[in-house]
């Protein structure tokens, strides 16, 4: 078996982090018929060929996998996959962040 450990900077408050990671869910699950599964703040997948986890912490999210015979020689092409969902979906949640402006000066 082959694995795949990415740990990834955020700087979501909780929930945005939560809701960023079901977004990725989805979109991977559409994609690659994937069943996911949330236990506490670890959210588990599953499919043929892969088992794995997204750990969702207060400043980072970790993903840990492991592939199958099959999909371990698709390895650089599934972590290519993962660090562009992780900067597209985490990315976006940080962009639809309201910012707070300082109080003008009078």
């Amino acid at each position: 078996m082959s694995e795949i450990k990415i740990r990834r900077a955020h700087a979501l408050a909780p929930r945005q982090a939560r809701k960023a990671a079901e977004k990725m869910s989805t979109s991977l699950s559409e994609a690659f018929d994937m069943q996911f599964e949330w236990e506490g703040e670890v959210l588990r997948f599953r499919r043929s060929g892969l088992d794995g986890q997204l750990t969702l912490g207060h400043k980072e999210v970790v993903i840990d996998a492991e592939l199958g015979f099959l999909l371990a020689m698709m390895k650089p092409k599934i972590e290519q996959s993962i660090h562009e969902n992780l900067d597209r979906i985490f990315g976006e949640e940080v962009k639809s962040k309201p910012r707070k402006h300082a109080p003008k000066k009078k």
